[in-house]
């Protein structure tokens, strides 16, 4: 019979010293960062009570009157509350059916090149559009898309009756939001894949040679099961942003005439908080929102747990 071997851990004090001897350099980098999330992200989250207050700014927060789930019912039963929700969930699963695998197939179309500058050529080259200001983008936008722009000028060439800008129609804001989405973000979003291809064996690519597997079969046997577990990381954190559609380019492109199917959560707190002053309501619907996504994310980190043994937590 063999002995049983006791291991005694040293005090936590001795091992935080010993690691901040050892990694002291990246402990400082990461100062800056959680000093940012605690400040900007965190602490902010104090004054989400105000949801359940009537704020009045002169009085401040914990001086104004409570009024618990007013501003709640007040969203609910509002007439804003079924179109915002249809609108915010029709341009977010859209923009994850397209442009989440896009990303995807993008990311393995550029790990095939063999040609290493041009292979930087393609990354650079699809990375630039996430840098250029939402503004910027906008702007490109409203120039392609109105009466005189090259998209109508293309649509009108194919025999079809435009004569506006494609930004009045609103069965054409989605498809245009999304298609801009789709070239602004999908070469930064691909960095992600082309790290977890990078990190696979190329034995197993050798394995599959010898086993006579073509290049297809080397994709859907070897390179997409050695990147599901990103995917799935991903996906998750994906389906949690699901309801935070950014509101910057939503205001920026939507008008009068497109707001029935343009006009999402984020902008609607935006005019009611911003605009109108009514912080304590814009702050329920904000506090309503971030809940949603809180539970989708564990949703779909269950799903996925139950499904694959693979999750975030």
């Amino acid at each position: 019979m063999k002995p049983v071997v006791t291991v005694r851990k040293k005090p936590l004090r001795l091992r935080l010293k010993k690691d901040m001897l050892t990694f002291g350099g990246a402990y400082l980098m990461g100062i800056p960062v959680l000093a940012y999330y605690i400040l900007f992200h965190y602490k902010p989250l104090f004054g989400a009570v105000i949801a359940f207050k009537d704020y009045k700014p002169r009085k401040g927060i914990w001086a104004s009157p409570w009024v618990g789930f007013k501003h709640f019912e007040s969203f609910f039963n509002s007439f804003y509350f079924g179109r915002l929700i249809g609108n915010t969930l029709t341009i977010s699963i859209s923009s994850l059916l397209f442009t989440f695998p896009i990303a995807i197939i993008f990311a393995l179309l550029v790990n095939e090149i063999r040609s290493n500058r041009f292979k930087r050529a393609v990354q650079t080259i699809s990375y630039m559009p996430h840098f250029i200001s939402t503004i910027v983008v906008c702007s490109m936008v409203m120039l392609f898309v109105y009466s005189r722009g090259f998209i109508v000028w293309i649509i009108e060439a194919m025999g079809f009756k435009v004569g506006q800008s494609l930004l009045n129609f609103p069965s054409a804001f989605v498809p245009i939001y999304i298609v801009s989405d789709i070239w602004q973000q999908t070469g930064w979003n691909c960095i992600i894949y082309l790290a977890a291809l990078g990190s696979i064996d190329p034995e197993l690519y050798e394995a599959a040679r010898i086993d006579g597997a073509n290049r297809w079969k080397q994709t859907i046997h070897v390179t997409l099961p050695g990147i599901l577990p990103t995917i799935i990381l991903l996906l998750i954190l994906r389906i949690g942003s699901m309801m935070n559609v950014g509101h910057e380019k939503i205001i920026l492109l939507y008008n009068d005439y497109t707001m029935e199917t343009a006009d999402v959560i984020s902008s609607y707190v935006y005019r009611r908080g911003m605009i109108k002053g009514d912080y304590s309501f814009s702050a329920a619907v904000g506090l309503f929102n971030s809940v949603i996504n809180f539970a989708m994310v564990v949703i779909a980190n269950r799903i996925s747990n139950k499904t694959i043994g693979s999750g975030i937590f």
